[in-house]
């Protein structure tokens, strides 16, 4: 199976080398190819490939969006929407608002009653998009080495077998998985960022991740 990576930072560049140690071919999608970090990653995964948005967006047949929260909608735009029609579209965006935080807390430019990611489905209505991999850490992505683990990934999105799949590639990834509903539930998942950004901004602990426990 194909995945196509929209972001060549360090969360699309570990989810991509993440994919490709599990047998997946794997395109890493960036706004110019010719970037320096994008050359070292292709050079670190030789297996791997490169490419513009919108090759990637039309290489895979799962796209991972890993850009920032701000460009998300523009990269989608950028990439084709027509290319994610009908594809899992695996958001592990975060609506950062600029600026830095106020006594370690993010400010987000969407408000509780709105989420980026449904700002994101109603952009690509035929996408079948799940949220997943955006309230952890990139050093923890795969495999994590967490205490007490396997720490828990929150999803959800609308498609039932799109987070099925999803799943299915948390747990190869070394995650248990909670399922928390349709799109709407990403109102509660991306705020789980700003929490988990307030230790290591005030006690520079990055490391840790969250775990649902359950009776």
């Amino acid at each position: 199976m194909k995945v196509g990576i929209i972001g060549s930072g360090i969360v699309g560049q570990t989810l991509g080398t993440a994919f490709l140690a599990e047998g997946y071919e794997v395109m890493l999608g960036t706004r110019n190819p010719g970037k320096e970090e994008v050359k070292k990653w292709k050079d670190a995964n030789p297996k791997g490939q490169c490419g513009t948005f919108g090759v990637t967006a039309q290489f895979g047949d799962i796209v991972v969006l890993s850009v920032a929260g701000s460009a998300a909608e523009s990269a989608i735009k950028l990439s084709g929407t027509s290319h994610f029609n009908n594809k899992i579209l695996i958001d592990t965006t975060n609506p950062i608002a600029a600026g830095g935080p106020k006594d370690g807390v993010l400010s987000f430019f969407t408000d509780l009653n709105e989420s980026l990611m449904e700002r994101l489905q109603k952009l690509i209505p035929q996408a079948r998009i799940v949220k997943a991999f955006s309230s952890a850490g990139n050093p923890q992505m795969y495999k994590p080495t967490v205490k007490g683990g396997p720490p828990t990934m929150f999803i959800c999105g609308n498609d039932v077998n799109a987070k099925k799949t999803v799943t299915d590639i948390l747990t190869a990834f070394g995650w248990e998985t909670a399922d928390m509903g349709a799109v709407t539930a990403a109102r509660a998942i991306e705020p789980l960022c700003i929490l988990w950004c307030i230790p290591g901004f005030l006690h520079n602990q990055w490391t840790h991740a969250f775990k649902l426990l359950k009776v």
